[in-house]
């Protein structure tokens, strides 16, 4: 039975223009040296420079590794509600029919190429953005559609979830920062305690 383990991480810190900032760098550093002993056959990435700058790091430290882009990555918003959550609502403000169309179609893209087992045993990288890191695990504990709003994940924080063919998937981490130093551990969401 093969397994396909993919591992979802969050870009590292960037500045207003997307690009990785110093501490975006050194997040990165630290999840690449927390995955360097993992037998990875590819590091997916978005197509936004956060995530590739990210993505190459990682793949310096993962030589046998394959770095491609997967358009399916890009930073997006999986699902637009009909009628989001009253502390939602400013967050859903504008948006129009076509653009909760487009939004519904990204999420299936997503989902499709990446959440489901492969032919053979898999060790991939996902590096991605924080909405479709809840998106897929939203879809992995088969939670309704609504349910990837509020699940932040940190920058260079780790999820992994493993698909099988003869089960459901397994989510076996979510947004583990214990690779991070305590003043590198932050969601990118809210001022609030750092885990």
């Amino acid at each position: 039975m093969a397994t396909r383990r993919i591992y979802l991480a969050r870009h590292g810190a960037a500045d207003p223009f997307g690009e990785l900032t110093g501490t975006g760098q050194r997040q990165t550093e630290l999840l690449a040296h927390r995955l360097s002993d993992l037998p990875v056959d590819t590091v997916w990435h978005s197509p936004l420079p956060r995530a590739v700058r990210s993505a190459e790091i990682i793949g310096d430290r993962l030589p046998r590794a394959a770095v491609r882009e997967a358009t399916e990555l890009i930073d997006h918003i999986p699902y637009v509600p009909a009628q989001p959550p009253a502390e939602w609502a400013p967050f859903f403000d504008g948006y129009s029919a076509a653009e909760a169309a487009e939004a519904a179609r990204r999420s299936t893209a997503l989902t499709t190429r990446f959440a489901r087992p492969a032919d053979q045993e898999t060790h991939e990288v996902l590096i991605t953005h924080a909405y479709p890191v809840a998106w897929l695990v939203r879809d992995a504990l088969d939670a309704p559609v609504e349910r990837w709003l509020g699940l932040n994940c940190g920058n260079a924080a780790l999820t992994v979830i493993e698909y099988r063919s003869t089960s459901a998937p397994t989510v076996l981490l979510y947004n583990d920062m214990g690779h991070l130093t305590p003043e590198l551990r932050w969601t990118g969401f809210r001022a609030g305690v750092w885990p």
